[in-house]
């Protein structure tokens, strides 16, 4: 069938609407998805200028926080039928060791499914001028229909508008997850979240749904360190003003806050979360944040400190995204707030306007 998409055709050089064809023939486990909207991620900008490695296979359909609506289903699926409204998260295979165990985030394929290009059986399900196209996390977004696996798919509530929903599919659910699925906190711990895009903005209104206190926020952006008090962030420190983050968190915390989360890929922010957790405290580093170095000192571990790195929050879409819609009917994950709508054809503007800092979470919407 025929689709329309926004296609990365150039390393480094805008993405293109392009005419392409998506093969529909559905597999037993798969579903096609008419793409209502999708969230632009980091990880897509980074990978349309050749990825974590620059070895990306471009030309390639990007998009990975695609929500939309369901329209055929796969012989062997029987959780969706057409009509539903659904968001689509990260690719998993079912079958390996972390899958089985129910750790699907942590699946031992993930880099393959997710930069490898190629569908889970090594086919290739875009075509465009007659040559292979690339997809993008089992799902490329940026198109107007989707072929995916049943099983990295969430039913959403249809009474919520669907265009939101697609980043809850990763950096909402990332963000969030990492509060409340991996570290856990109890009311009353505190803690501190380094970066205020989306990922750590989610962290924040997490730690609020959790009672945490105090709930510090930094940044170099008084605009985002603005938002996160607005979230929920009962302190904020512009990094950019202050030359010791941990010793202005020990004015707020006395002997340092309980949990910290490293949300931006900067290099010494791990240091610096490390060195304002106190005893027995906790450090999350958060996928993206993974690429940021870490020079880690004997004194950092010496007082029973733990260290970590966090996958999608550690989450469940099918569990945790309901969870998380729930919370937003209730006004306490008011993610809209971080949000901007950019027509499909307006996708280059959505690039830099997220790369310099002027809106949080942009999301493109399909055309009709």
């Amino acid at each position: 069938m025929q689709i329309t998409a926004a296609v990365a055709e150039k390393q480094g050089a805008n993405l293109s609407i392009r005419d392409v064809e998506l093969d529909d023939h559905l597999k037993a486990d798969e579903i096609l998805v008419k793409t209502v909207a999708s969230g632009i991620c980091s990880m897509d900008i980074l990978e349309s200028n050749g990825g974590p490695t620059g070895q990306s296979p471009i030309p390639m359909i990007l998009g990975h926080e695609g929500a939309g609506i369901v329209q055929k289903v796969g012989a062997s699926v029987s959780e969706f039928k057409p009509g539903d409204h659904v968001t689509v998260s990260y690719a998993s295979c079912g079958t390996c060791k972390q899958c089985v165990l129910g750790h699907p985030y942590a699946c031992e394929r993930m880099n393959e499914l997710t930069f490898g290009g190629k569908d889970i059986d090594g086919g290739m399900r875009y075509s465009m001028d007659g040559k292979p196209l690339s997809s993008f996390f089992q799902q490329s977004s940026f198109g107007s229909y989707m072929k995916v696996q049943a099983r990295n798919v969430a039913k959403v509530d249809d009474s919520v508008d669907l265009k939101l929903l697609g980043p809850l599919g990763c950096g909402l659910q990332t963000g969030a997850g990492t509060v409340l699925n991996e570290l856990d906190p109890q009311p009353g711990d505190g803690i501190i979240v380094f970066g205020t895009g989306t990922v750590g903005l989610a962290a924040i209104m997490a730690a609020k749904i959790a009672h945490c206190d105090p709930i510090i926020a930094v940044d170099v952006f008084d605009n985002r360190l603005e938002l996160a008090q607005e979230l929920g962030a009962t302190n904020v420190i512009n990094s950019k003003s202050t030359s010791d983050v941990p010793a202005e968190v020990q004015k707020i915390a006395a002997g340092g806050v309980d949990y910290a989360v490293v949300a931006a890929g900067v290099n010494g922010l791990a240091e610096e979360a490390v060195r304002s957790v106190g005893i027995f405290g906790t450090v999350a580093i958060i996928g993206g944040a993974l690429k940021g170095e870490f020079n880690m000192a004997f004194d950092f571990l010496a007082f029973e400190h733990t260290v970590k790195g966090v996958l999608q929050g550690s989450s469940l879409p099918k569990i945790f995204i309901p969870k998380l819609i729930h919370l937003f009917k209730q006004g306490q994950f008011p993610f809209d707030k971080l949000v901007k709508f950019y027509d499909l054809d307006q996708v280059n503007q959505a690039f830099e306007d997220s790369k310099n800092g002027k809106v949080v979470k942009p999301i493109l919407v399909m055309p009709e």
